[in-house]
């Protein structure tokens, strides 16, 4: 989704053969489709409709959803015909109801919601659609599909299975290796998704969670669970840690106990945990990544649905419903790929 929404023309190739059989019409030259295309290409990005989006989200108090906000302004200025109207990041669900509320009241065009609670929010988007606003709802899931015309995913199970194979790709000679896995808050089921597709990839190579911390995504609780962790567990071949940002914490309780026995993966990709990757100094050989565009997704796609366009590498001529975007794996190998959009911790 990185890429710029392009509409496509699909030519009438088919007709065009049949003509040449049945007539002196010339066959058509196959570069003059792709002639066709490449005129198009990029029509999705020049100028249409004014439209005037809202967006709401979290407070930004976590590296991951301050870029959010960030790359999702940064977006909409790319755009002369979008007007964002951004609502200050709150963790008040009630407060982010009268966000949307307030949004409706204004008549804007389009609402870009990362709500703090997907099912709390699940009304008040509803009764967006409902007064003719096309909502697009981003990373945490509202109770309904109805509350919402498109979805924007990260991949938290994928993140998962991302992590794990990593692990498994180091450790496939070992059997008997000692994997633990720092979580984020286990009542989320983002974290469920996590830790279940972590599980699943493991168990593909024969081996399992053999020590298992929850933290809170802060720096504070990242040092706190590392720390009972590294003393509960005096042989440790790898760790998973679910996300960067406590990811930092993590690290300074690794530091301080002076353990070297293992390797860590990340999770999320910030910046700094890339950087020490690149480095080759770190524990950390690899990070798994959550992107933080998914806000900047929403403004692009709300903008195509309000002008009526579709996504220009599918054939499909609407936007879909659903999409989810890729937790790859991050390594020195290919580190520099990402880096230009990772978060800062």
């Amino acid at each position: 989704m990185s890429h710029s929404a392009r509409t496509i023309i699909v030519a009438g190739i088919g007709v065009l053969a049949l003509a040449a059989c049945t007539s002196n019409t010339p066959k058509a030259d196959p570069s003059d489709a792709a002639k066709t295309q490449a005129v198009s290409a990029g029509k999705n990005d020049e100028p249409g409709k004014k439209v005037k989006i809202g967006f709401s989200a979290p407070a930004a108090d976590h590296g991951w959803m301050g870029a959010i906000t960030k790359a999702t302004q940064a977006e909409a200025k790319k755009y002369s015909d979008v007007e964002l109207v951004v609502a200050e990041g709150t963790n008040d669900v009630n407060l982010q109801i009268s966000q949307v509320e307030t949004f409706i009241n204004q008549k804007v065009d389009a609402i870009v919601l990362l709500p703090f609670d997907g099912a709390a929010l699940t009304a008040v988007a509803t009764k967006a659609m409902e007064a003719g606003i096309t909502v697009v709802n981003v990373d945490r899931e509202f109770g309904s599909p109805a509350a919402a015309r498109t979805t924007v995913l990260g991949d938290n199970y994928g993140m998962g299975v991302s992590a794990g194979g990593y692990v498994c790709s180091q450790l496939k000679d070992k059997k008997d290796s000692i994997v633990a896995e720092i979580a984020g808050i286990d009542s989320l089921p983002l974290t469920q998704d996590r830790s279940k597709g972590f599980k699943d990839a493991l168990a593909g190579c024969g081996l399992k969670v053999n020590n298992r911390v929850a933290a809170e995504f802060t720096v504070e609780s990242g040092e706190k669970a590392a720390a009972n962790l590294l003393q509960a567990a005096p042989k440790i071949d790898a760790i998973w840690n679910h996300d960067d940002d406590q990811g930092v914490g993590v690290m300074a309780a690794i530091k301080n106990s002076n353990r070297k026995d293992f390797f860590l993966v990340g999770g999320a990709g910030s910046a700094n945990v890339m950087r020490d990757i690149k480095a080759g100094t770190s524990l950390v050989k690899a990070t798994v990544v959550y992107p933080s565009t998914q806000g900047a997704d929403g403004v692009r796609l709300a903008r195509l649905l309000l002008q009526k366009k579709a996504l220009g590498d599918l054939v499909e001529v609407e936007v879909p419903r659903k999409v989810q975007l890729f937790a790859p794996v991050v390594t020195k190998d290919n580190v520099d790929q990402y880096l230009p959009t990772a978060f800062e911790s």
